[in-house]
């Protein structure tokens, strides 16, 4: 009956209906947002022709073999149950946005041309410490030449770039529209071209020009040349905020990865990290990993239906600041059901805070990170074992400040077109496709989170919950007993020197007075 019911949903639905018989094209599909768009299309738009994935050697790794690979992650494991003929439907093509015409052979450019209606452009390098060079090379050049690619389509109807709501972060509101870049993107592109390491290193804080990191700044030059290049193609641009763990599909809690938050709640959680600096009464700014794709999905379908209209349009994937938790309220609730969901192993009682103030987030770096690092690795160097816990350190260090930059900032983003994406869907399309963001449970969505992320990241089943609660109160008795004993020692010093500190002031103080007494009988008696 279960099945009867999806299969009718399936008929029914407007957008299933408009994917049916289509030819996709994905790039980035090996990525976490890349999945679960996959995913996403197979199980919710059965009638899709074909999908082509454009996948990478990597690491001597032949992309069919990375097709098996992808395959074996577990948000397949439900649709390949239900229908193992559907990896049929999926075709890869070997190819990489860094090559020259992005490394298709012939015959793979002729019939991706053919063939190809609909393109998600997923592929990007997000990471925020990468120099200019490979930030251009991957997001700007590399979309230059899938736009190239495009142009050779006979029956394009849609392209959706994927792009981010921090690609104008020197913007307090961030509207849906365009926006131009600090500089042209074509001259940047030469730029890279032409000049060596060292001079694009010296001149890379003149061209970001306040912008946080090069991956904001590419991201801004990516969306100016498409509005340069793309006028005559059917294109959106969509702008996800923070993408975190599903909230419902594929897998409730689903996350794949360790950047951004994910990152951050591993090491406290591991007791790792103390403190992180964070205005506590700003929005975390975050969108579950679901309602980005199928906000994808939906405004593709709604641009591809637009026909005609020769503009790029915009849609920010974000939900409004009202229907978001705080920072504070995000992390103090995480810290509450890491309590309830510890894991299995932690260096210290996970106890950090979030600082409002800088300075006093500085104090506790370096009393409660450095410190003990450096004093675990002495201690682990007299027993001959191997040094780590400075090393681990610095790498949160970097990564804590290029989080908190995002932690200590407010902004207001815009998302009129993506809260009116469902107007026109049935009921059906509204419930297969949910955008819907006004009244996520965020406790309930964050213990989820953190239940994935065990599950998902670290291996960790529901089966090690017990001996995890085991292990935290061992840490919690460790924990506090340590700080007692310091408050004691701390206070036994000040006990034991106290009495000498006020005889010498004593003294000091006598001795003093005596001088000023001998100076003034002195003057009395020389008048």
């Amino acid at each position: 009956m279960e099945l009867l019911t999806t299969v009718d949903k399936h008929a029914k639905s407007q957008i299933a209906q408009w994917y049916a018989g289509k030819c996709i094209l994905i790039t980035g599909a090996t990525g976490f947002m890349g999945k679960v768009l996959v995913e996403k299309l197979l199980r919710s738009c059965p009638e899709i022709k074909r999908i082509y994935l454009l996948i990478r050697s990597k690491k001597g790794v032949d992309p069919l073999i990375r097709k098996e690979q992808f395959f074996k992650c577990v948000i397949f494991n439900k649709i390949l149950k239900e229908n193992p003929n559907v990896v049929h439907k999926v075709q890869v093509v070997k190819g990489d946005v860094l090559e020259d015409e992005l490394g298709l052979n012939a015959n793979d450019t002729d019939e991706l041309a053919s063939n190809v209606e609909i393109v998600f452009h997923c592929a990007a390098n997000v990471r925020f410490d990468q120099p200019l060079r490979p930030m251009v090379q991957m997001n700007v050049l590399g979309t230059l030449k899938l736009l190239q690619l495009a142009e050779k389509m006979a029956n394009l109807q849609v392209i959706i770039h994927v792009s981010t709501s921090y690609c104008q972060c020197n913007e307090s509101v961030l509207e849906e529209r365009a926006y131009p870049a600090p500089q042209n993107p074509y001259d940047i592109i030469k730029m890279v071209e032409d000049m060596t390491d060292a001079d694009l290193k010296e001149i890379t804080p003149r061209l970001l020009n306040g912008l946080p990191n090069t991956y904001a700044y590419s991201k801004a030059l990516t969306e100016d040349l498409i509005c340069r290049y793309g006028k005559e193609l059917p294109i959106i641009i969509t702008r996800p905020s923070i993408v975190t763990a599903a909230i419902n599909e594929p897998l409730p809690g689903w996350i794949e990865g360790v950047n951004g938050p994910t990152g951050l709640m591993i090491g406290a959680a591991r007791g790792i990290i103390r403190s992180m600096h964070c205005n506590p009464e700003y929005s975390s700014t975050v969108i579950p990993v679901d309602k980005a794709i199928n906000g994808m999905i939906v405004a593709g379908y709604n641009r591809g239906k637009s026909k005609g209209v020769n503009c790029v349009e915009f849609c920010n994937l974000c939900i409004s600041k009202k229907a978001l938790f705080s920072w504070g309220e995000s992390i103090e609730t995480g810290k509450r059901f890491f309590y309830e969901y510890p894991l299995s192993y932690a260096l210290w009682y996970p106890d950090g805070s979030i600082k409002k103030n800088y300075y006093h987030h500085l104090f506790c770096v370096i009393f409660f990170h450095y410190l003990p690092a450096y004093l675990i690795d002495f201690f682990l160097l007299l027993f001959g074992r191997k040094q780590f816990l400075v090393h681990i350190q610095k790498k949160i260090s970097t990564g804590l400040k290029l989080l908190q930059y995002y932690t200590t900032k407010d902004w207001d983003f815009r998302n009129e077109k993506f809260q009116r994406l469902s107007d026109n869907l049935n009921q059906i399309d509204q419930d297969i496709f949910d955008t819907s963001v006004s009244q996520v449970n965020w406790e309930q969505y964050i213990r989820g989170y953190i239940i994935g992320m065990r599950t998902y990241i670290l291996g960790e089943s529901v089966e090690t919950i017990p001996k995890a609660k085991k292990v935290l109160r061992r840490l919690y008795i460790l924990d506090r007993a340590t700080k007692y004993t310091i408050c004691l020692l701390l206070f036994w010093f000040l006990w034991a020197h106290l009495e000498g500190f006020v005889e010498r002031s004593d003294a000091i103080i006598r001795s003093s007075l005596y001088i000023i007494y001998k100076d003034y009988n002195k003057t009395v008696n020389t008048f």
